[in-house]
């Protein structure tokens, strides 16, 4: 797997600490389970993606390596007077991903193993899914000591990391360091269903998160992408989407892969203004791709409240107000 950034999180407040910055309802989180949370900023965009799991005494903390940084220096902030330790553990430990749960490959932390599940596609309590797409994706990560790393690989059968990948685009599944930019919204890449609870207490950003969702739609929305596999070519991330036959840029693609099956497919992140059965061509450097849409976060996304509207006011007749001394 992709290095990755660990931080501990101990202390008795530490899951209600959390649970008053973050997306998720972490609260309540039982010794062994898992979850999924984002930090945003104000205007509710997408800063970290982070996997969590408990282990009863502490928090374990995985987002990508180049955020670990920022994040470990803005949760400092946060303590306040909080019961809450911070510890960046990324060099004492590495993350492997399998298909199947392998409880003994990973590290034992107060009795229990640290295996990450992810809930794709399914949705957690107090989330939403847009997507009507059916698929099967099941993956878990399991935090290992890195000085046993080697040793435990060497008694593992092994996948490239290609295949893994392959597996997530088909699942639609967004992935932080590819698919999430600096105007990503929860609602633009489905993670509502997973990483978001919609009637929890307060965070930040969460106003623009239920104004979108109840009143709005988001402005782009994840697809995924069947590519013409003629030119024996994959895109890269960040190669230009377009409407086929037409020169203006609508979007771009976030990552792709060459499937067992499917063969040669994509996420795309695109403005939601382009037709959901339209056919689109991806600028490659081997040439223009033609791709055919999978709608993952359809067009109507959002609204999901319908507000009554205001009565007219009655203007320009004579005031049926009663008179001083009636």
């Amino acid at each position: 797997m992709d290095p990755v950034g660990i931080i501990c999180v101990s202390g008795l407040d530490r899951l209600t600490w959390l649970h008053s910055l973050l997306s998720q309802n972490l609260k309540n989180l039982k010794p062994g389970e898992s979850a999924e949370a984002l930090l945003l900023d104000p205007q509710g965009h997408i800063e970290q993606l982070i996997k969590i799991i408990d282990d009863g005494e502490s928090s374990w903390l995985m987002v990508n390596q180049e955020n670990t940084e920022a994040l470990l220096s803005w949760l400092s902030k946060m303590v306040f007077r909080m019961k809450v330790g911070l510890t960046d553990r990324s060099t004492d430990y590495a993350l492997v991903g399998a298909t199947k749960p392998k409880p003994e490959l990973a590290f034992v932390s107060n009795s229990q193993p640290l295996v990450w599940k992810d809930g794709w596609p399914g949705v957690t309590t107090g989330g939403y899914r847009y997507s009507t797409r059916e698929v099967k994706y099941s993956w878990f990560e399991h935090l290992v000591e890195a000085s046993q790393l080697d040793k435990l690989l060497s008694q593992a059968s092994l996948a490239g990391t290609m295949a893994a990948d392959a597996l997530r685009v088909a699942a639609g599944r967004p992935l932080a360091a590819s698919e999430i930019d600096e105007k990503s919204l929860p609602h633009e890449l489905d993670l509502l269903s997973t990483a978001v609870h919609l009637s929890k207490g307060c965070y930040r950003g969460q106003e623009s998160v239920a104004k979108v969702h109840n009143l709005g739609h988001p402005p782009r929305r994840l697809t995924f992408l069947h590519l013409d596999g003629s030119e024996h070519s994959l895109p890269d991330v960040g190669d230009e989407v377009r409407v086929s036959g037409e020169d203006k840029v609508v979007g771009k693609v976030t990552s792709a892969a060459q499937h067992f099956e499917m063969g040669p497919i994509a996420l795309a992140v695109i403005s939601r203004s382009v037709a959901e059965d339209a056919s689109l061509e991806v600028s490659s450097s081997g040439g223009l791709i033609t791709a055919t849409q999978e709608i993952i976060v359809p067009q109507s996304a959002g609204k999901v409240v319908e507000v009554p509207k205001l009565p007219r006011l009655k203007l320009g007749g004579a005031s049926k107000a009663p008179k001083l001394g009636e």
